[in-house]
């Protein structure tokens, strides 16, 4: 899979494929170009590609051996981009969730629920002695003549 086999899809099908709407995808590939920049070896892989393997392995949570499969790339390259591609948008602040204050503030009502999971004895049966029979060994000598 890779970004033209589907950057024609509906909106619709784009969000269910990808998890984030085209424009939000398309704000997400400028922020990857311009972070990234170009040196060194030109990669195999677009940086729309890189993006879409990105957020596969977020919405799927594929292991990076399938992923790597799937774009043709080792296993490695998968690792390194999609670290490359988190710090991209995670040095951008234009990706963020909301913060712990945003979220203390919200006048949302929370109801708890406390469960006693602390273990308990069992009661088991005794066993008696007549019930166990023990085979005793009697050791015995050879003499020699």
């Amino acid at each position: 899979m890779n970004y033209e086999t589907i950057k024609h899809l509906k909106d619709t099908d784009f969000k269910r494929l990808t998890g984030v709407q085209r424009t939000t995808f398309d704000l997400m590939r400028k922020v990857v170009e311009k972070g990234l920049g170009t040196f060194g070896r030109p990669p195999k892989l677009s940086r729309a590609d890189q993006l879409l393997m990105t957020l596969m392995y977020w919405r799927e949570y594929r292991t990076e051996f399938h992923i790597a499969q799937s774009y043709g790339v080792s296993e490695a390259t998968v690792c390194r981009t999609i670290r490359k591609v988190e710090d991209a948008l995670v040095r951008s602040k234009k990706f963020r969730l909301p913060g712990k204050k945003a979220l203390q503030a919200s006048d949302t009502v929370f109801e708890v629920v406390l469960v006693d999971v602390s273990e308990q004895p069992v009661e088991r049966p005794k066993k008696a002695k007549n019930d166990t029979t023990v085979a005793k060994r009697s050791a015995t000598l050879k003499k020699r003549r």
